[in-house]
């Protein structure tokens, strides 16, 4: 079972943490064993320094040898710099190496998941075999241990654990298999929803392939910083599923009414479109029909740095797709969710065309052609103040966007 240090409200102290992971690794059995340590990329917060030192020590004597594997999804690759600064470092006698999603000699199949069986998973919702494919890093090592993060999450619900694995290290199918999967639900269903939703219960089935022996160290952070509320380390089911009941606590906010405009402001941890369109995902349950969300990225100059056909395809509602689906079947299922996550919920019909429940606007430093073309509605970044957007008493200014999931009570 895992246990948990801290919880909702809470701030622990450093030394606590190191305690906390120096203890739990003590008592697993990783001596003389392989470890592929999984860890998060630059899109989440985390303090990977204070954690990867103490498990660097921790391991220290122990491991034959250690991986740690960056979890990239699709997107793009960190560099030296960029690796540096996240993880810390360096550290001795460990392999820091990016997850290369892009290269098959990288990846492995673990065999695939049924098409009975993958209805069953997904409630019906999908018929089709899926194949287990994931970075051959991890079944390469004895031990794989996940440590990130969990947030509220438009996929899945909320991340961590598992989904480390699937996406994270995944191959390009499954991603796009589940995130599609997610996008059939709708992020505004599933964002923010404990349990076992149909994807987490897809990417469980995926991880169950996994010859290694799985433990996790799930986070809850502070949004926007390094701070930590708990920690749980155990399997990755039980020590997300304790930080998931934590996060639910800590990273949703409630409001009583709608509001008619919402100004979220993307930090610059989230360098595309792509990434940055948490900003949207998060806020979009507590939008008025008819409303606006305003993406206020000045930093951003391109929609994605790894899948440019979004600008081809652009943003339409899961209805738009559907309605059309042997025009867009052909592309990454995975670009077409995010293409609905990113545009919300709405209706498309032969007759009326697709009518949006909100009106999504970029102020952001992609030029004013490209947004348009992609279906997006575009606003001069210049011409945001965000003390003026403040004072209108039908906005909400979220700083720091893209973390804290808004709903309504």
């Amino acid at each position: 079972m895992s246990d948990v240090l801290g919880g909702a409200g809470r701030i622990l102290d450093d030394d606590a943490v190191r305690a906390y992971v120096a203890g739990r690794l003590a008592a697993a059995d990783l001596d003389g064993r392989s470890v592929c340590v999984i860890v998060p990329d630059g899109t989440r917060s985390c303090p990977l320094p204070l954690l990867l030192g103490a498990l660097h020590r921790a391991l220290e004597g122990r491991a034959s040898r250690v991986t740690v594997l960056v979890a990239l999804g699709t997107h793009a690759p960190m560099d030296e710099a960029h690796l540096l600064a996240h993880l810390g470092g360096p550290y001795p006698g460990w392999t820091v190496r990016n997850h290369e999603w892009w290269d098959p000699d990288a990846l492995v199949s673990l065999g695939y998941i049924d098409a009975d069986r993958v209805a069953e998973l997904a409630e019906g919702r999908m018929k089709r075999p899926v194949e287990v494919v994931l970075n051959r890093a991890v079944v390469e090592h004895d031990v794989c241990l996940v440590v990130g993060p969990v947030f509220p999450h438009e996929v899945v619900g909320f991340s961590g654990g598992n989904k480390y694995l699937f996406p994270g290290v995944a191959g390009q199918e499954i991603i796009d298999f589940s995130h599609w999967l997610g996008a059939l639900i709708t992020s505004a269903a599933i964002i923010g929803t404990r349990g076992t939703t149909p994807v987490r219960a897809l990417i469980d089935e995926a991880a169950a392939l996994v010859p290694s022996h799985r433990l996790a160290l799930c986070l809850v952070v502070r949004s926007g910083t390094g701070a930590l509320h708990a920690a749980s380390f155990g399997t990755p089911e039980e020590a997300w599923a304790a930080c998931a009941d934590v996060s639910a606590k800590t990273h949703v906010s409630y409001l009583d009414t709608p509001v008619t405009r919402v100004l979220s402001v993307v930090p610059a941890k989230y360098d595309d479109m792509w990434t940055g369109a948490k900003g949207f995902y998060k806020v979009e349950p507590i939008v008025a029909d008819g409303g606006e969300v305003v993406l206020y990225a000045p930093h951003i100059t391109r929609l994605s740095a790894t899948h440019p056909e979004i600008e081809e395809i652009g943003y339409h509602c899961r209805d738009y797709f559907l309605g059309q689906w042997d025009r867009f079947s052909h592309h990454h299922w995975g670009v077409l969710a995010h293409s609905t996550h990113l545009r919300g919920a709405g209706t498309w019909t032969p007759q009326d065309g697709e009518r949006g429940r909100v009106t999504v606007t970029l102020a952001t430093g992609i030029p004013e052609d490209v947004v348009r073309r992609a279906n997006l509605n575009y606003r001069d970044a210049g011409t945001v103040d965000l003390d003026d957007f403040a004072a209108d008493p039908g906005t909400l200014v979220v700083p720091q966007a893209g973390e804290v999931l808004y709903r309504l009570r």
